[in-house]
């Protein structure tokens, strides 16, 4: 049974997305949101995430919406490092702002401001020993992105350890926004 769950997957940009309101968005929510609640409905106690600007607050959302439904689900972000929205435009910010309120923790690895790629790995490392199971939105199919590094982690945790690996692909999302479609038809 996973109790804790590392969901992750693609930066906003890996995506050519560049807008919160991208429709692309919403399935992916729906992907995730189709993903989650059988685990929610098996004992999942935590979804967290690095908190990215991209899958890990599109997982927050889906999560702080579920939690109408699942009451005991709670959401985590662990950051790399402090400031990490810095370079972020204002409405991105406003965006981060309202997830952190919506969220059941914060935490940073690295308290300091960005100082080289030793806090991603911190972070990575820390997230993986805290969580049983990972879903990741990554499709190398579509391309290599920033989730490949996860993903490889991933997969030597589950062949040494047994921890769980699922995803969600392009195809996946694709057909979900397909059948929407049919449906508004």
């Amino acid at each position: 049974m996973i109790k804790s769950l590392l969901v992750s997957g693609y930066r906003a940009h890996e995506l050519s997305i560049y807008s919160q309101k991208h429709e692309g968005i919403a399935y992916i929510q729906k992907a995730l949101t189709s993903k989650l609640i059988p685990l929610a409905e098996e004992g999942l106690e935590w979804v967290i995430t690095p908190g990215q600007y991209g899958v890990d607050l599109w997982a927050c959302e889906a999560v702080i919406a579920l939690k109408e439904q699942y009451p005991d689900l709670k959401c985590s972000i662990l950051a790399a490092h402090a400031d990490m929205d810095e370079k972020w435009k204002d409405d991105r910010k406003e965006y981060f702002q309202r997830i952190l309120r919506g969220i059941d923790y914060f935490g940073l690895v690295s308290k300091q401001p960005y100082q080289g790629i030793w806090q991603f790995k911190a972070r990575d490392a820390l997230l993986f020993r805290k969580t049983d199971g990972i879903l990741l939105v990554y499709d190398e199919d579509a391309g290599q992105g920033s989730p490949r590094f996860m993903k490889e982690e991933a997969l030597k945790k589950q062949q040494e350890e047994g921890y769980v690996y699922m995803s969600i692909s392009s195809e996946d999302i694709q057909s979900i926004a397909d059948e929407e479609r049919l449906y508004m038809e």
